[in-house]
């Protein structure tokens, strides 16, 4: 049995930027495009290695601008040969209330009808800027829930991705136990494809997501769903992820985990293929998956990664002293390979 892999980048104009008073180009260059490391980077890395992934793209921005960034953000992706599927933050349909209003921050602040308003809106979107009908969702934050699956079901949706055992309850909110990782029914006709975790003890994980942990670590959850036969391994990423936070310089920690992981990938492909969305019919929605345990120097050395991270491109600092022991020792020779 091989287990299919699903990268997934939720592409989308980012709020912080907009707020901060850029246009949408400005916007667009430090979302989209950010540092020369966005998605046309991404595209070419991943065709490079001859892999597959599913984009997950906001298309609510249009009901502010108009759909031509939408479109710009589409056909790149399409010509590449790749897959788009359906994001929504529904802040941009509401531009009129403040960024503090609470209420716009996430789907489930909306009610069963609210929600589905709002998902057959950005589905018009998205299928006005290109795209064939999407039949995978996945919401801004990762805030669903029953009424979510409800109005995606009814709307003849196949898949769901939002449920993220780290983000549980609040405001990753589907009735499913934190720790389900495989997927599995949740409305007639509609399954839940959850985001990847690692299980770190006394009750914490960590979900798979590019800034969030190491290479190694990502690795070792692949390595787990392959010997235990897992239906499908999920990982996440974002347009602007392997830029800096304000899109202006290439974040080189998670360029170079970008692209270990599709090397890896490529290396791997017979056990770990690669997929997107519409190659999942078929999968076994009975199987049973338990999270990877964590390495405890995988994550101090990851710890150590992420500190030096934030230094060196976030917070820069004339000297770095980011911890003492057997973190800094490891961090080092993990992150030589950026230096």
């Amino acid at each position: 049995m091989t287990t299919r892999v699903l990268l997934t980048v939720d592409t989308e104009l980012v709020w912080r930027h907009h707020s901060a008073g850029d246009d949408w180009r400005e916007n667009f260059a430090r979302s989209y495009d950010a540092a020369g490391v966005g998605i046309p980077y991404q595209l070419k890395v991943l065709g490079e290695h001859e892999l597959k992934a599913c984009f997950f793209v906001d298309p609510m921005p249009a009901a502010v601008h108009g759909l031509d960034p939408v479109k710009r953000m589409i056909e790149p992706i399409l010509a590449a040969g790749q897959e788009v599927q359906l994001h929504l933050h529904p802040f941009w349909a509401h531009l009129a209330e403040t960024e503090e209003s609470g209420r716009t921050a996430e789907l489930t602040a909306y009610d069963y009808a609210e929600q589905r308003d709002l998902i057959v809106q950005a589905r018009d979107l998205l299928v006005a800027a290109g795209v064939p009908d999407p039949i995978a969702f996945r919401s801004g934050s990762y805030a669903a829930n029953a009424d979510t699956l409800r109005a995606l079901a009814e709307l003849g949706f196949r898949y769901e991705s939002s449920h993220n055992g780290s983000h549980h309850p609040h405001p990753s909110d589907i009735a499913l136990d934190r720790r389900q990782i495989a997927p599995v029914e949740v409305a007639p006709g509609l399954v839940e494809v959850p985001v990847g975790q690692i299980d770190e003890g006394e009750g914490k994980l960590r979900h798979l997501q590019l800034c969030a942990v190491s290479f190694e670590e990502l690795r070792g959850a692949l390595r787990h769903a392959d010997e235990q036969d897992h239906p499908v391994t999920t990982i996440v990423s974002h347009s602007f992820e392997l830029a800096t936070r304000d899109g202006r310089r290439p974040n080189k920690l998670v360029r170079g985990r970008f692209l270990r992981l599709c090397r890896h990938l490529a290396d791997n492909r017979t056990t770990m293929p690669t997929a997107w969305f519409t190659d999942l019919a078929g999968m076994d929605l009975k199987a049973q998956a338990e999270p990877v345990a964590g390495d405890p120097t995988a994550r101090l050395r990851r710890m150590a990664e992420q500190a030096w991270g934030t230094a060196r491109y976030e917070r820069p600092v004339p000297t770095l002293a980011v911890a003492t022991g057997t973190a800094v020792a490891g961090g080092a020779q993990a992150l030589s390979y950026v230096l």
